[in-house]
């Protein structure tokens, strides 16, 4: 597996292909939720897209599963000096970014996706998915794609209690939700080169 150390600000890279960023738990709350999560990284992967996520078990591992049955490119996206404390990455992880602080590891997530997928987890899960929320609205309009029961019943409650809402100034056009599968594939399958990477 090939390492890459980075301490300073996020670096710019040629982008040469598609990447998909995947925010998961550990802890998938039902078999059918990782069996979901399986199918959207070999989704991702047929359409195009190489894998960050953050290289543990659970609906990452699933995910990462996923992508590789596909041939693309995986990378573990961990902190330095966390990866002995953490554990292992799963065995589906091609290449790993090692980086010096929580705040650098989402920068990174945020400032290379061309599309994200969020699904259920624990409190990491909900910091990566609403900064992901936040910065499509202010940032870059990237596509964010809510999936999986657990994922929705957020996505419903941030809704209903209105910590998100749409506004003249914060479109929420970006963001999708998907219940199955089909319904991401169909997400997916929307994206063009008008709304891949932002504008």
């Amino acid at each position: 597996m090939n390492a890459l150390h980075l301490a300073g600000p996020a670096v710019s890279r040629a982008r040469e292909s598609l990447t998909a960023v995947f925010f998961g738990g550990v802890v998938p709350a039902s078999a059918e939720e990782e069996i979901l999560a399986e199918e959207i990284g070999r989704s991702l992967a047929r359409a195009g897209y190489e894998l960050l996520h953050g290289g543990y078990n659970g609906l990452m591992e699933a995910a990462a599963r996923g992508a590789a049955s596909q041939g693309v490119t995986v990378t573990a996206v961990t902190l330095v000096g966390k990866h002995d404390e953490w554990g292992a990455f799963n065995p589906h992880a091609t290449m790993s970014v090692h980086l010096p602080d929580l705040g650098a590891r989402l920068n990174h997530y945020l400032d290379h996706a061309d599309v994200i997928v969020a699904m259920g987890g624990g409190v990491g899960t909900l910091h990566e998915l609403t900064a992901a929320l936040y910065y499509a609205t202010t940032i870059r309009p990237v596509p964010v794609c809510v999936a999986g029961p657990a994922a929705l019943r957020l996505l419903a409650f941030l809704h209903e209690e209105k910590w998100l809402f749409e506004t003249p100034t914060r479109p929420l056009g970006f963001l999708r939700a998907a219940a199955t599968a089909e319904d991401f594939r169909t997400h997916l399958a929307t994206l063009d080169s008008s709304t891949i990477g932002g504008a």
